[in-house]
């Protein structure tokens, strides 16, 4: 497959997306904002719920109600929570604690941490709420409300919220009479009209918006009528049969009428819920074999959690559903096509289009059901039945359960147990040496994992993928590792690992190795980084003296000496901080490994002849290049000719606008320009691009961050008659910029455009006519950057627009992930001024936008998202 195929094939919205388009939905949504807008307007606790049988489409009219330009305006603070089940209130309280926050920084003045809240009980949340809904008025949504004791649990806790305006979906009509008195505000959703529902089926099945069944399939008319008939307006069971019928090798009537015949009477016999499964069980029947597993493997997942597709693609490979990365690509892309799992819109700047999915919650209680069926797996969480269930291959051990060891042994066999994932708190126990067979251990974001936990990680010799991303308080990976030969997948990112074991050398399977954080490090003078070390080896004296270790789960003197002498001091020599880690010498026999980010060049030359050794390399991310080790690193790029994505970083990266490390004369060295390379990004400041650039025929995405060539028009004219790039990052900050012109003619293949600026002021943006004429997607995100833009009117296929502003304090990465930062009461009021300052500005780029927008003629309707 080419790689413009490829990127067309999985990128584009209008096929995949159609079932987030409110197809139909438009009274009911310009029903509820007016209905909003108009109960708002009283400054008091109100309430309005929609009610409906599950499969409706409350959750996602509600979601877009939630993100529309009309009704974000009205409110400062915003919430967005599923209710769970089982219910626990502390969980609820704590999410909607976090979300209230979300737009400052994750820290409350009063020192109100996430990692607080995660420890926080319901009385303190309470008082969060309070003080974080202060002088706001706050939208607050409910999705999939199930009891009345639920909220009448709630109510109480929710009338701490200051001028709260809460919105409810829920299945029960007695539930929206008990949670809102006033008739005039409680909606029923409808199933869809006839009309509304052959074109949503339409474009289901056709994968497109102009197809017309009556004139080009006028035979399939009255077979796609009655299997309309059966679906009675329900969008679930309409996409559903529609991602069914989409995937047969023939579209015939007869072929219609037996799926009609099949189903018929099982819906009639009981349109509702029932109904609804049985349609969707169809869909599971229809799935092939090979697609199955990979589906029911969802059910490990808490409802409603976005799942990243990197997890999932290294999981089915070490599970040994698909053979490949390319594999589980294929196999990700025919569930969203057949609606079996929804993607989320977060991954505009993806190859793969879509890096995350979820299930909806019917489709997921399929998926469970079956599971339990078939012995594959158990859910250990809060209510679960504790009998004993045996020899089950999937072990889900969910955040809100409290068991004991003894349960837990009495519950599952743990010696069958193939996958073990646990989410929220890891306890020492869930980590049994009696799952001998595990292949796959997925830790990934728990808490209270340490060091001490993972001493007997070489004894589960079976192991196939290990994933502690985002344990903070892991800072070293045990000797054993070495042990672990069938190894496919170690995944260390977000931890304190700064160097890999000497054995690691022996996992000669290893195939996917992410590590380090890839972003910059902390740049010092020599003075600054002994200060750092006797600083550091002064407190870690006094604590080794006077703390009681043994209260510290498995964290002793040893391992604090470890983490300074080993670990900490090192890399505050070289400047480096968590952003890449050091492989040891011989890494180089790791012919299988395909994916390794992100290493540290700062250890010296080693490394790069290590990576040169690397030669099955497809994807490879490094931090600290500079002019000595530049020349080794371009040769080493040239020896792997199978690299297809491409990261690196200088060594001083987050110290833009000071003077921080440039890419200058350190990739002029590369001979030729890696032939298979699709993606490339480089961060530091540059004076002109690589001349190799120019020869990256089949490049689908490049992101420049830091490079100071925004408005480089020589840049621009080398960018744009790159054949095959799609999606265009540029990021840059502290400087000027006169004019950044996408000139006529240029960026033919351009399907997204990244912008994102801090700190600069730019006085136009402008788009030429018949430039960018496949832009689909255009994302703006301005931190204290002055911006004019023109043209937006003469983007041929433009669908959406997106607009953000940032805080200037934050990195453009902390920016866009949402990262920590302490933020003390002076911090806080100096943020709500700048906000006030800022409002004016925001609100005209705003409105420019919108101008040119509503100029648009084109096919799309284009629409501007403000975030």
């Amino acid at each position: 497959m080419t790689v413009q195929k490829r990127f067309t094939r999985t990128y584009t919205m209008a096929g995949v997306l159609e079932e987030f388009q409110l197809i139909g939905r438009e009274k009911e949504k310009s029903d509820i904002i007016a209905l909003i807008k108009e109960q708002a307007s009283t400054h008091q606790f109100e309430v309005i719920v929609v009610w409906g049988m599950g499969g409706l489409g409350k959750t996602t009219l509600i979601k877009n109600v939630f993100q529309s330009k009309d009704v974000t305006g009205m409110f400062g603070k915003y919430a967005f929570v599923t209710v769970l089940r089982p219910f626990k209130l502390e969980e609820l309280l704590r999410s909607l604690a976090l979300q209230l926050d979300a737009n400052k920084g994750s820290m409350d003045f009063v020192g109100d941490t996430q990692k607080n809240i995660a420890l926080m009980g319901v009385a303190e949340l309470i008082e969060v709420l309070g003080r974080r809904s202060e002088g706001k008025t706050c939208l607050i949504v409910l999705d999939d409300l199930s009891s009345i004791a639920e909220w009448d649990k709630m109510l109480p806790c929710l009338n701490a919220i200051k001028n709260p305006f809460i919105v409810i979906t829920t299945r029960r009509e007695d539930i929206a009479k008990h949670c809102c008195k006033k008739p005039m505000c409680i909606r029923l959703l409808n199933g869809l009209e006839e009309k509304d529902a052959s074109k949503l089926f339409t474009r289901k099945v056709f994968k497109n918006r102009t197809t017309d069944l009556a004139e080009q399939y006028p035979a399939l008319v009255e077979p796609a009528k009655l299997i309309l008939k059966k679906c009675n307006g329900l969008p679930l069971a309409i996409v559903t049969i529609g991602g069914f019928l989409a995937d047969q090798p023939t579209k015939t009537a007869v072929e219609w009428r037996k799926l009609n015949e099949h189903i018929s009477v099982e819906l009639e016999m009981n349109p509702k819920l029932e109904a609804i499964k049985t349609v969707l069980m169809k869909s599971y029947d229809g799935l092939p074999y090979y697609l199955k597993p990979c589906f029911l493997y969802m059910s490990i997942f808490p409802e409603d959690r976005n799942v990243s597709q990197r997890r999932l693609a290294y999981r089915w490979i070490a599970e040994g559903y698909a053979r490949d990365k390319a594999t589980t690509d294929r196999y990700f892309m025919e569930l969203i096509e057949r609606s079996m799992i929804l993607p989320t819109q977060q991954s505009v700047c993806s190859i793969q289009g879509f890096d995350s999915c979820q299930l909806h919650d019917l489709i997921r209680d399929i998926s469970i059901a079956e599971s339990l069926e078939e012995n594959l797996l158990f859910r250990l969480e809060e209510g679960c039945s504790l009998n004993t269930h045996g020899a089950v291959r999937h072990l889900a051990i969910s955040s809100n359960w409290e068991g004991d060891e003894h349960e837990l042994e009495s519950t599952v066999e743990l010696s069958r147990i193939r996958s073990l994932t646990v989410f929220g708190k890891c306890r020492p126990f869930y980590i049994s040496d009696k799952m001998r067979f595990l292949r796959v251990l997925d830790l990934e974001g728990t808490d209270g994992l340490t060091n001490h936990h993972l001493e007997h990680i070489g004894e589960f010799l079976h192991l196939r993928y290990l994933s502690l991303r985002g344990c903070d308080h892991i800072y070293y990976l045990p000797d054993s590792v070495g042990n672990l030969r069938q190894l496919e997948t170690l995944d260390i990112k977000g931890t304190g690992i700064g160097m890999l074991p000497r054995t690691t050398i022996k996992l000669s399977k290893l195939c996917y190795l992410y590590a380090g954080s890839g972003l910059g490090d902390n740049e010092g003078n020599c003075f600054s980084k002994c200060k750092r070390i006797c600083e550091m080896q002064s407190r870690l004296c006094v604590a080794c003296c006077s703390l009681d270790f043994s209260k510290m789960s498995g964290f002793g003197r040893c391992e604090a000496c470890h983490l300074a002498c080993c670990i900490m001091n090192p890399n505050i020599i070289r400047g480096i901080a968590d952003s890449g880690v050091k492989v040891p010498r011989g890494t180089r026999k790791l012919k299988a490994l395909r994916t390794l980010r992100y290493v540290h060049l700062a250890w010296g030359n080693v490394i790069v002849k290590e990576i040169k050794g690397l030669t099955s390399l497809q994807k490879l991310g490094v931090v600290g290049i500079n002019k000595k080790n530049g020349p080794g690193f371009c040769s080493a790029i040239s020896s792997l000719s199978h690299l297809e994505s491409l990261s690196v970083r200088t060594g001083h990266i987050l110290n833009f606008g000071k003077g921080g490390d440039s890419l200058n004369g350190c990739l002029d060295d590369m001979s030729t320009a890696p032939e298979n390379l699709q993606s490339l990004k480089l961060s530091g400041s540059l004076e002109k691009l690589p001349e190799w650039i120019k020869g990256l025929q089949n490049l689908v995405k490049l992101k420049l961050e830091l490079s100071r060539l925004s408005g480089n028009l020589e840049t621009m004219q080398v960018l744009g008659n790159l054949p095959n790039l799609s999606i265009l990052g540029l990021w840059d900050s502290y400087f000027n910029i006169d004019v950044l012109q996408f000139q006529t003619g240029l960026f033919r293949r351009l399907t997204v455009l990244d912008l994102f600026y801090t700190r600069m002021k730019i006085r136009l943006v402008e788009f030429e006519e018949e430039s960018m004429p496949s832009l689909e997607m255009l994302t703006l995100s301005l931190g204290d950057t002055e911006a004019a833009f023109s043209g937006l009117e003469l983007l041929q296929s433009i669908k959406e627009v997106r607009l953000s502003f940032h805080y200037i304090r934050f990195t453009p990465k902390s920016s866009k992930t949402g990262g920590i930062e302490r933020l003390d009461k002076g911090e806080y009021e100096w943020m709500k001024e700048k906000d006030r300052r800022n409002k004016p500005k925001q609100d005209k780029v705003r409105e420019e936008l919108q101008m040119q927008l509503d100029r648009n003629n084109n096919k799309n309707r284009p629409v501007l998202k403000v975030q």
